[in-house]
């Protein structure tokens, strides 16, 4: 067991945990951040994406040992002071979900998406989420939301 400090939606958090646990484990188990969500457990369904340093980031296949001086964040670390983001507030819009499970992961990396690229085209939307899998299938609703997201984040109208 190692003992390290965690930066995690703007707050020190010091964790004891086996250097080999996930961020993701320990973001849900030790620190009740259960927002970020266990998908496949091999990155590829990006249920568990965070940012980290501003980078969508698969938080199940990070040691957390290795996040330890990043700037993490959460779905939950994304409002601020009761607010919603454009992100957040275009998903909800558009009913870019039905069981939710994929919900968070997809607004974090639409997030990452945005801040990089605050006008994407469809094509790079679809790109930046590859590997972000709806199983209930809202694909075109997500894209409408990352869409309408980009038009309310340049002061675009509802």
């Amino acid at each position: 067991m190692s003992k390290f400090l965690l930066h995690i939606n703007g707050q020190d958090h010091s964790v004891q945990a086996p250097d080999e646990e996930s961020l993701l484990s320990v973001l849900r188990n030790r620190l009740a951040l259960t927002g970020t969500k266990y998908g496949c457990g091999e990155g590829q369904c990006g249920a568990c994406t965070v940012l980290m340093d501003g980078a969508a980031t698969r938080s199940c296949q990070i040691p957390a040992a290795a996040a330890a001086g990043a700037k993490i964040t959460t779905i939950e670390g994304l409002e601020r002071q009761g607010r919603l983001t454009p992100v957040q507030d275009a998903f909800l819009e558009e009913g870019a979900y039905q069981c939710g499970y994929c919900t968070s992961g997809m607004i974090m990396s639409a997030s990452a998406l945005l801040h990089d690229n605050h006008s994407p085209t469809d094509e790079q939307i679809v790109t930046a989420m590859n590997g972000n899998v709806c199983r209930c299938g809202t694909y075109p609703r997500i894209l409408a939301a990352i869409k309408r997201a980009a038009s309310l984040s340049a002061g675009g109208t509802r």
